[in-house]
């Protein structure tokens, strides 16, 4: 497979295949069923450090140490169809918006950057965090979440170009963030149960974001008080990677102590530990229920991609 560090995993919206990139330049698509490599996409010139779908799976985005971020076609010739520059320094994520018409990018340069999918222009930068942004996840249409090397997590609204939330709490690099799917439910710190603030908004994504830092935690926060509602301990290095079950009741965390841990945010402990999932570090992790199959994939520094059955 790959030649270098496998930097992310992304399972594909509605087929069994799998999307990992890595610090060899490459982008390579799994079938996860069989193992086999379909195909490897070539054009990034440095380590592509992400890569993301849009929901129907049409679309894959990916950026890359070259300083671009690039938009494929995902169907018959897998061609790539745009490439954006404007971030000056190492592009470290890059996720499309819900309704697919924009992607979203963050950057060592200390921005995060809108661009329209249709013209590839940036038509928003936001700007306020002091130093390296790590990741970005859409809670909605107009806010995303951001985080980096300020140990803050941000919460964003894009068209109004406004931080409103600066979420302290971390005490080293905050690596990586997720959203939650709606229906999540989170054993709050004072031992109470946190559904969201109302039927409306439990029936909505992103009502909580799980971030994972280099001070070995993870944090599950209220997305619209800004609020730090769990702290989870379990891993012993710096933690790279989380992403929620479809279910919103597990999370999954991957960390440099080779280990991969499932949490049950109902009880606010952990569920199983996979002590030696990789034999180095683990940087990624991403879930998928397509066909009510549950997956969880894992890749890293050992330059493998490992997928999980999940029960």
């Amino acid at each position: 497979g790959h030649r270098a560090n496998v930097t992310a995993v992304r399972f594909h919206p509605r087929y069994a295949l799998l999307v990992s990139c890595s610090e060899d330049a490459t982008i390579r698509v799994w079938d996860y069923d069989s193992g086999t490599l379909e195909r490897t996409m070539k054009g990034h010139t440095n380590s592509v450090q992400d890569v993301a779908f849009n929901a129907t799976g049409t679309l894959l985005a990916s950026c890359s140490a070259d300083l671009s971020v690039k938009l494929w076609q995902f169907e018959h010739e897998y061609g790539c169809t745009k490439t954006l520059y404007g971030h000056d320094h190492n592009v470290s994520a890059v996720r499309f918006m819900p309704s697919g018409d924009h992607v979203v990018s963050c950057s060592r340069d200390g921005t995060v950057r809108v661009w329209e999918v249709a013209t590839g222009y940036c038509t928003q930068t936001l700007r306020g965090h002091d130093g390296w942004v790590r990741c970005v996840e859409p809670l909605g249409e107009h806010l995303v979440a951001s985080c980096g090397n300020d140990r803050s997590v941000r919460v964003w609204r894009t068209d109004k170009l406004e931080c409103v939330h600066d979420m302290r709490g971390h005490e080293h690099v905050v690596e990586a963030l997720a959203v939650s799917p709606p229906g999540t439910v989170v054993l709050g710190r004072d031992g109470g149960t946190l559904h969201g603030d109302s039927d409306e908004e439990r029936a909505q994504r992103g009502v909580f974001i799980a971030t994972c830092a280099r001070d070995r935690d993870v944090r599950v926060w209220h997305a619209r008080s800004g609020r730090c509602v769990q702290v989870l301990r379990a891993h012993d290095n710096w933690v790279r990677g989380v992403c929620f079950h479809t279910s919103g009741r597990f999370l999954l965390s991957v960390a440099d102590d080779k280990a991969l841990v499932a949490w049950d945010l109902t009880l606010g402990r952990v569920a199983r530990t996979v002590a030696a999932a990789h034999d180095h570090f683990v940087a990624t992790v991403d879930f998928t229920a397509t066909n009510n199959r549950p997956h969880a994939a894992t890749a890293g520094a050992d330059h493998k991609v490992k997928v999980w059955r999940c029960r």
